[in-house]
């Protein structure tokens, strides 16, 4: 369930509150008790704080360690040189 921004059109007191969104829109100012009218908000936004939308762009320290290890190992493991091959 959203959570919807209200202003009083007497007082001018600004509130927040949770409900459906199938409810009808009939709340009341705490402090004078008048209906208040709903306010158009931007709501719950996307928070970029990495460099793209994938699950490991947050990756706790200790899994991005690991990861770096293996990728080493990966690469300096895998490869051969052509006399190796050779063999």
């Amino acid at each position: 369930m959203p959570t919807y921004e209200y202003e009083c059109p007497k007082c001018g007191c600004k509130f927040e509150k949770f409900e459906s969104i199938t409810a009808e829109h009939k709340a009341k100012c705490p402090k004078c008790g008048v209906r208040c009218r709903r306010l158009i908000s931007a709501g719950a936004g996307v928070i970029c704080k990495g460099s793209g939308f994938y699950t490991t762009d947050h990756r706790s320290e200790s899994y991005k360690k690991a990861a770096a290890k293996d990728h080493e190992a990966a690469s300096t493991g895998s490869k051969k040189t052509k006399s190796e091959d050779k063999g």
